[in-house]
């Protein structure tokens, strides 16, 4: 009679004679019994059983309530067993019950078998033994019984079970690359525990390698919510290593300058900085249109780039492009969260959410942020790391200001190349053909001013007319005495880079800008900048401010510098539009 008796567990309690399913009476009937099975042979005292029926109390008459029940299941196990009678598969033993079962006849015993199976096996076949193993679950131990509250501890440490052979299955499975065959099986247990981050993370994974990563990063979306919502907790290091694991680190530096030297005062001033203040977040490069920002920001970045292994984000913020494509912070944030695995229907719409959502992010990593072409603050304070070890790397013609607090972000002022860097440069671009001529070479050098820009105009026309050597373009330079015009063809290059900077000043400042060049050359003090202008010292203050911001230098003596091709830039200017009127 116990060969034809099977029973399951895992899931609803059921039993069956043969091919026909029993009847097992009543809730409380049908909880001693998953108690017994829970324990798979093993003894259930009648107290325990007590506590089962009544946990917030038993009634005075419990005992004979559970030795009713176990008397009806004896009879529905054994139909003709005589009232009384002590059964063969239900057996009391004192104060102790247990069933009579073998590994064949109940689930979990199946189930246990084929886990500790797969255990012993290598990944392949365990994959199989596991997919069978879960396939015997049809919900949570004793599904159904207990009406709310904790699950007794026995169905608990069942699901337990399940919840790490599930763990293991998807391990095998990754490493085996089958994960859609027990993909099914892991579903179902996150969406039973959907607070366990170990069973998320490895849904995650598991997606992930069967090809649905916009499904996993929705997921950790869902499960991180979850945890707030619920919790008030954020994820912990499992489940963001898993999601760390969905997204290949982003690598979106712009190539290195292949002929990039000099400058080696201000990479070494940025990495002691970076090396003995841990608070920098960000550094802020300013300087004049041409001079080399983006070139050094770029090289910096790669030099840097080891410290941080979570990747590096780039984006042009196009801050004085003069067709007005401007990039916005929502623009910025939306490329940036993606690149970092946020799906995109959890970006959201709000730029304040989105910057809440990217520091979230990066106060778990350290990126590299290399923000270029910045027009102010208020175009990047969205895009700051916060807390955490990123880094943000930023390019400016204008000094930025408005940087809130000393020590979170860093101004390095840029200025035109030494004549020892501005050779080395030179020398590197022409290679053997810088030596031809020696005075040409010191004309060119001395007519570029230090000045990146200018040095690679000069360059790529040397390179690309072999026939045009350098003394022809320092002849030309020279005959131009000063002007733009003598960088022939590349002159319109000098122009549109100089435009940016003077498109974005306001009208007076323009104008002042204009009327520089009529100073005789060197430094301008504020006085005669106001006589110049018919300005009160006051105004003229202001204006100097406006233009230091991106196309004057001040020294730091109270006087102040207008660079050679600017100054040439400016004459132009006024030529057209104050000819007359100056």
């Amino acid at each position: 009679m116990t060969g034809q008796l099977s029973f399951a567990v895992l899931g609803p309690v059921r039993a069956w004679r043969g091919r026909s399913e029993i009847d097992l009476g009543p809730r409380q009937q049908r909880l001693i019994l998953a108690l017994l099975l829970a324990r798979a042979g093993g003894a259930v005292s009648v107290a325990e059983l007590v506590d089962l029926l009544w946990p917030s109390g038993p009634p005075p008459s419990a005992v004979n309530v559970v030795h009713r029940h176990v008397g009806m299941l004896r009879r529905r196990f054994e139909p003709g067993l005589p009232t009384r009678a002590a059964g063969s598969v239900l057996i009391r033993d004192g104060a102790e019950y247990r069933l009579r079962i073998d590994g064949e006849s109940l689930d979990l015993l199946h189930f246990r078998r084929l886990v500790a199976e797969a255990g012993g096996s290598s990944d392949e076949p365990a994959v199989e033994l596991y997919r069978e193993a879960l396939a015997l679950w049809h919900g949570r131990c004793a599904a159904g019984l207990q009406a709310g509250g904790r699950a007794h501890p026995d169905f608990a440490a069942v699901d337990g079970e399940r919840f790490a052979a599930v763990r293991a299955a998807a391990d095998a499975a990754v490493r085996a690359g089958r994960v859609h065959a027990v993909l099914p099986a892991i579903r179902l247990a996150a969406e039973c525990e959907p607070l366990d981050e170990a069973l998320q993370a490895r849904l995650l994974l598991a997606l992930a390698a069967d090809g649905r990563r916009a499904e996993a990063l929705a997921a950790y979306a869902d499960v991180e919510q979850r945890l707030a919502d619920e919790l008030g907790i954020h994820p912990g290091d499992e489940l963001r290593a898993a999601r760390d694991r969905l997204v290949e680190p982003p690598m979106q530096l712009p190539a290195d300058h292949p002929y990039f030297t000099g400058r080696r005062g201000v990479l070494d001033a940025a990495e002691e900085l970076l090396a003995t203040d841990r608070g920098i977040t960000a550094l802020l490069i300013d300087g004049m249109p041409g001079v080399g920002k983006t070139t050094l920001a770029v090289h910096l970045a790669h030099r840097l780039a080891g410290r941080y292994p979570d990747g590096q984000l780039h984006a042009d913020l196009r801050g004085f492009d003069a067709g007005g494509s401007v990039m916005t912070p929502a623009e910025a944030l939306r490329g940036f969260l993606s690149s970092l695995g946020v799906a995109p229907g959890a970006i959201p719409a709000d730029v304040h959410a989105q910057a809440d959502l990217f520091r979230s992010i990066l106060a778990e990593r350290r990126v590299l942020i290399l923000l270029d072409n910045c027009g102010d603050w208020d175009q990047i304070r969205h895009l700051q790391p916060g807390t955490g070890g990123s880094l943000v790397i930023a390019t400016s013609r204008r000094r930025i200001t408005g940087v809130p607090g000393p020590a979170g972000a860093h101004p390095l002022h840029l200025h035109p190349l030494t004549d020892a860097e501005a050779r080395g440069l030179l020398t590197r671009w022409l290679g053997d053909a810088a030596a031809a001529d020696p005075a040409a070479f010191d004309e060119i050098i001395a007519r570029c001013g230090g000045l990146p820009l200018a040095l690679a105009l000069v360059a790529t026309r040397i390179v690309g007319r072999p026939g045009l050597g350098l003394p022809a373009i320092a002849g030309e330079l020279a005959e131009a005495d000063g002007r733009l015009a003598g960088f022939g063809d590349a002159k319109a290059d000098l122009e549109a880079i100089f435009s940016w900077s003077y498109r974005a000043l306001t009208p007076e400042a323009a104008r002042l800008f204009r009327l520089l060049p009529l100073h005789p050359a060197g430094p301008l003090s504020t006085e005669a900048v106001a006589a110049l202008g018919g300005l009160s010292l006051r105004a003229a203050r202001g204006l100097l401010a406006e233009l230091e911001a991106q196309l004057l230098v001040q020294p730091g003596n109270g006087r102040w510098h207008m660079h050679d091709l600017l100054r040439a830039y400016a004459a132009e200017l006024g030529e057209e539009h104050d000819d007359g009127h100056r």
